[in-house]
């Protein structure tokens, strides 16, 4: 009888790639909703435009590469890449930002290099700090103020307006620096209780980012009760942020608050949501957890130190380059083995 050959591993994984993407969509539904309730009507423009141009440029390239559209497309994976830039682009961003971020994220950073499995950068990422390196007006002064969506935020039509009408800046009623960039900027020459005065920060640790914060995290939660994601790289992340902030930051008159490096800009959507991209990250457990107090502490180097109040991208964009290091030195045990084999010695020892 002739037996079935194949090789190694030999077991199914129970979530396919597109079931998998589904999930981390839906996850993110609630920060969606929190940043559409505080923010208004930006973010959500921007994820249906960023998803369908993802998709687009997807298909586009899979032709040229002469690839089953319906194979590669169902996966899930563009429209992922999409929601995370509209997620992360400011909410009044022109279309063609937010074109520019998608199109260099999957064109440049992932199909050119392969596609799906092959690209050694977070795509959403690359696409997001090519973005804002070269168009750093459009980048930083069209964040929406926070505003409840009942209250006096631009309705529907007159966001989408603004986004089509391809400006590089909105009208300062409609505009406000983020918490992070806020503090950053004034506290060289205010003290902490003059800075959170300010109406970015209202009566909360910073004026609705709390709330975006939270559903992110409950999202983040969810996707690690299903064990779509360990708790290695968002926990280590969130660790190494925190200690940083503790041991260099004590002092708010001189540095933004924990709370706020937790709770405002994009810290649990780049922690649960960017940082655990299961391509461009460490894979091993020791190596996640490397890999994520790498970004926690990159994260905090360039917010106090740096150029830019906010720094996931950049973060783990210089972490995706440190993966291939971490992979080599902090290889999984192998099966049947007691030890796995580490360094120099497993290489002169073969």
């Amino acid at each position: 009888m002739a037996l079935v050959q194949q090789s190694s591993p030999h077991t199914r994984h129970a979530r396919p790639t597109s079931q998998v993407m589904l999930w981390v969509i839906l996850a993110a539904l609630p920060g969606l909703a929190m940043q559409t309730v505080f923010f208004g009507w930006g973010n959500l423009i921007n994820v249906i435009w960023c998803i369908a141009l993802a998709i687009a440029a997807e298909a586009a390239m899979l032709t040229l590469r002469r690839r089953s559209l319906g194979f590669f497309l169902r996966d899930n994976t563009a429209a992922v890449t999409g929601l995370l830039l509209g997620l992360s682009l400011p909410q009044f961003a022109p279309w063609w930002v937010s074109a520019v971020a998608v199109i260099t994220a999957i064109v440049l950073a992932k199909q050119l290099y392969g596609g799906l499995g092959s690209n050694p950068f977070n795509p959403a990422m690359a696409g997001y700090a090519l973005v804002l390196i070269s168009f750093p007006v459009a980048m930083t002064t069209n964040w929406a103020q926070a505003a409840l969506l009942w209250g006096d935020a631009p309705g529907f039509g007159e966001t989408l307006r603004i986004i089509a009408s391809g400006q590089q800046t909105v009208a300062d009623a409609f505009t406000m620096a983020t918490p992070l960039d806020e503090y950053k900027h004034k506290v060289g020459s205010h003290t902490a209780t003059e800075i959170l005065a300010h109406p970015t920060f209202g009566d909360g640790i910073a004026r609705g980012w709390e709330w975006v914060n939270g559903a992110f995290l409950a999202g983040g939660l969810v996707l690690l009760a299903l064990r779509i994601i360990s708790w290695h790289i968002p926990v280590s992340m969130l660790g190494a942020l925190a200690v940083m902030s503790i041991a260099f930051g004590s002092n708010a008159d001189q540095y933004a608050p924990l709370s706020l490096h937790l709770l405002a800009g994009g810290t649990m959507l780049g922690a649960f949501f960017i940082a655990t991209d299961p391509v461009s990250a460490a894979t091993s457990h020791q190596g996640k957890i490397i890999y994520g107090a790498g970004i926690g502490i990159l994260l905090y180097v360039i917010r106090a130190w740096g150029n830019y109040p906010d720094a996931v991208a950049f973060s783990v964009l210089l972490m995706n380059f440190a993966v291939p290091f971490i992979d080599h030195y902090t290889p999984p045990r192998t099966y049947g083995h007691h030890k796995a084999r580490r360094g120099i010695a497993s290489k002169t020892s073969g």
